[in-house]
């Protein structure tokens, strides 16, 4: 009975798109135009990536914020880590920080990407400062170097909360896509190593499992922008040939963790019809069972990072207002919507 079951789910259609969302889907074209599909097409991945982040004077937004670039010592053997730092002009001293890993499956990206978001939707309406990793690719660096810088950054933001006039115990790790897996495997690390406290880790649509053979990521393939294919790619990039094997550690792929205890608070979200929406739930689930605090939501017909791509649409402006909610009770704020 069980292999009938799993045969369902291997075969079963894939779930809708939201109508809303179709649009903007038809804009993007099919996955293989947009996402990489093979380790040459990497550089083209990364510039299409590059060619959206914003500049140090868009980010500035004619003085609304204060914008800064550190460089923190790297791990043993390796280079400084670039950091970006920004906050609203006029920042009371010891405000709460965002500190941010960006997507891009783990081979493109910048510590500028999805930095307009944050700083516009979280940082001006909760009066927070933001810390912006840029860590190290694959696979010219291989695991365990993004991560390792990641771990390295939050050392420094640390040490410096001071000079920074940030508050280093409510400090939130935030990450989509790859950022989100990375910020899972971040509060790991730091439970493991007893290193800086984290006050609640949010996971946007993460990239958590390096077996990629989840119902969500067979029943998607070929579907919507990052695809059972190019996640293949992304994690071969990452790991190599220790791909899928008892050789992976869990600080690449945090849903390896056997134990998922004694982490700080978890926002888990997803849509439903994209690659990363059952290990998402998986995850969530594994941390309740744990006895930890999790906050899991899957959004109908919701695609890999739709509510980027389509921020007017309904579904987007629900998921983006339900994380900001989910921000103010942890920092015990008043719920007030973003600007």
């Amino acid at each position: 009975m069980n292999s009938n079951r799993n045969q369902t789910q291997l075969t079963a259609p894939p779930v809708p798109f939201a109508p809303e969302l179709n649009a903007e889907l038809e804009n993007l074209g099919a996955p293989q135009e947009n996402a990489p599909t093979s380790a040459d097409d990497i550089p083209r991945w990364r510039a299409q990536l590059t060619t959206k982040d914003p500049s140090l004077k868009e980010l500035h937004d004619h003085g609304r914020f204060e914008i800064q670039e550190f460089l923190a010592p790297g791990p043993d053997g390796a280079p400084d880590v670039s950091l970006l730092f920004a906050r609203p002009t006029g920042l009371c001293q010891q405000a709460p920080v965002i500190y941010h890993m960006h997507g891009g499956g783990m081979i493109g990206g910048s510590n500028r990407t999805g930095m307009q978001t944050i700083l516009h939707e979280w940082a001006e309406p909760l009066e927070l400062a933001v810390v912006s990793v840029g860590y190290r690719l694959a696979p010219e660096h291989p695991y365990p170097a993004a991560i390792e810088d990641c771990y390295a950054g939050l050392l420094w933001l640390a040490r410096h909360a001071g000079t920074l006039s940030v508050d280093r115990q409510r400090v939130i790790a935030v990450g989509g896509s790859a950022g989100g897996g990375l910020t899972a495997a971040l509060a790991l690390m730091a439970r493991d190593r007893k290193g800086p406290g984290i006050l609640g880790q949010l996971l946007m649509c993460p990239m958590l499992d390096d077996r990629n053979d989840s119902p969500s990521a067979r029943q998607m393939t070929g579907l919507g922008v990052w695809d059972r294919r190019a996640n293949s790619l992304g994690w071969t990039a990452l790991l190599g040939k220790d791909r899928e094997s008892s050789q992976v550690s869990y600080y690449a792929a945090a849903a390896r963790a056997a134990d998922l205890s004694q982490l700080p608070p978890a926002y888990v979200d997803a849509g439903a019809a994209e690659t990363f929406r059952d290990e998402c739930i998986q995850y969530a689930t594994r941390i309740w069972q744990a006895g930890g605090d999790a906050e899991l939501h899957i959004w109908s017909g919701g695609f890999h990072g739709f509510d980027q791509l389509a921020p007017h649409a309904e579904v987007s402006r629900d998921a983006r207002r339900t994380r900001f909610r989910w921000l103010c009770r942890l920092l015990s704020r008043e719920v007030r919507e973003a600007a």
